[in-house]
């Protein structure tokens, strides 16, 4: 009997790892099936609960996110023959059998990227910006609403109700499973651009949990801004986030430790960075530049932060960063794109540049105006421009309140650390 309960738990993290993971992919492959997000959900929760039941008796599957794909289609199929509408949905059936019988399905129009084809479909315009941000990074992404909550600096029930919102919207506007064409496209591109962003944010470094870094939400962000870039060639800010997302991507197997401790920048051997990546980095980039010049635009905020992730790029040590460029590309990037998160990380380039003390007037204006009151790397950083300046009760204060902010445990034991 006892030799059963391993077995079990083995089975039941499987279940929960494959869940987190699987989830957006599972829920945006059974919306194209289906065409309603809210049934989708269900037919996956019910795969779950399938899981639940049998990979503890049967064993975990040799792919666990196949099994949860193929029972949730098996149940979407079940459910449409119960449908009233049966007929209309028979050419639908027809290439559900082709698809679970592994023959080629015809070729369809448009994006055929399920999680790109979702997230257009999660930014229609019937939705307000925040809405459709929320509800994306829910949906595509697999954020929990303290995740995107952080992302966006705001209430966790602000989101919630976000999230309701929107899909209350969807179901009464009756808004399609579909992808739009030509300039209804375009129109929704600066709502896509920020969700991959904020999909690959939350991958490169996680709001909470024990990782630091949540590796599949990083592949599935540089996947859909490879595709996004591939299907608008002539769109500079999709190749800009092209580049941001390939550049900063680069850095990732640097930023842990063989202790699964983390690295940060200025620690990193910057011999295990992806120099592939960081080659497609630089070519996105220059493509955007490119396209802007052509168009006589200024660069617009990926192309700013990609052009701040180049200059570590090219930068043989952390000593030769060329920080007078960095704190000049945040200046712009401040005064083109205000936030209190970019004037934090311009106060750390100011920091390099002219010294801790002009870094920590910066710093402590941002506390001053409170927008940035419960972000844990506000008190970080002061913590580090206080140390710098040797007031190290103040620093010791700072790391240990910015250690309570946050909740992922790896970044808490380094700013104990740090307070320590």
């Amino acid at each position: 009997m006892n030799s059963g309960r391993p077995e079990t738990e083995r089975a039941r993290r499987a279940v929960e790892a494959a869940w987190r993971i699987e989830w957006p992919k599972l829920v945006a492959g059974l919306t194209r099936i289906v065409g309603d997000i809210a049934t989708a959900e269900e037919l996956a929760q019910d795969a779950l609960v399938a899981a639940l039941e049998q990979w503890p008796r049967d064993g975990v599957p040799p792919n666990p996110g196949g099994w949860l794909m193929l029972t949730a289609k098996h149940r979407a199929v079940d459910r449409i023959r119960r449908d009233a509408n049966f007929a209309r949905k028979l050419e639908l059936l027809g290439r559900q059998a082709i698809i679970e019988q592994g023959e080629p399905a015809a070729p369809e129009p448009g994006i055929t990227d399920d999680l790109l084809r979702m997230i257009f479909t999660a930014c229609h315009p019937v939705l307000t910006p925040p809405a459709r941000a929320a509800l994306t990074l829910r949906m595509v992404g697999g954020l929990t609403t303290t995740e995107i909550a952080r992302a966006y600096l705001v209430p966790e029930s602000t989101v919630a109700q976000r999230i309701v919102r929107a899909k209350r919207t969807i179901a009464a506007k009756k808004v399609p499973y579909e992808v739009p064409e030509g300039a209804e496209l375009t129109a929704r591109l600066d709502s896509v651009l920020e969700v991959i962003y904020l999909i690959f944010n939350e991958g490169y470094t996680a709001t909470s949990g024990e990782r630091w870094v949540r590796a599949e939400l990083c592949e599935d962000a540089l996947r859909l801004a490879r595709i996004l870039a591939g299907l608008l060639p002539d769109e500079p800010e999709a190749h800009a986030l092209a580049a941001l997302i390939e550049l900063q991507a680069s850095r990732t197997s640097a930023r842990s430790a063989s202790d699964s401790g983390l690295v940060l920048l200025p620690d990193q051997d910057r011999s295990r960075w992806n120099r592939l990546y960081i080659q497609r980095g630089f070519a996105a980039l220059a493509r955007a530049h490119t396209l802007n010049r052509t168009r006589d635009r200024e660069a617009g905020r990926y192309a700013l932060q990609a052009a701040i992730a180049a200059v570590h790029a090219m930068a043989p040590t952390a000593e030769e960063t060329d920080w007078r460029r960095v704190a000049g590309l945040y200046a712009i990037l401040a005064q083109r794109f205000p936030s209190p998160v970019v004037e934090l990380n311009r106060a750390v380039a100011v920091a390099k540049v002219h010294g801790p003390a002009a870094g920590l007037e910066l710093v402590d204006a941002i506390a001053a105006a409170g927008a940035l009151e419960g972000y844990h790397l506000l008190y970080a950083v002061r913590g580090d421009l206080l140390a710098q300046l040797g007031r190290d009760p103040e620093a010791r204060a700072a790391f240990g309140r910015a250690a309570e902010l946050t909740a992922n445990e790896t970044e808490r034991e380094l700013l104990l650390g740090r307070a320590r």
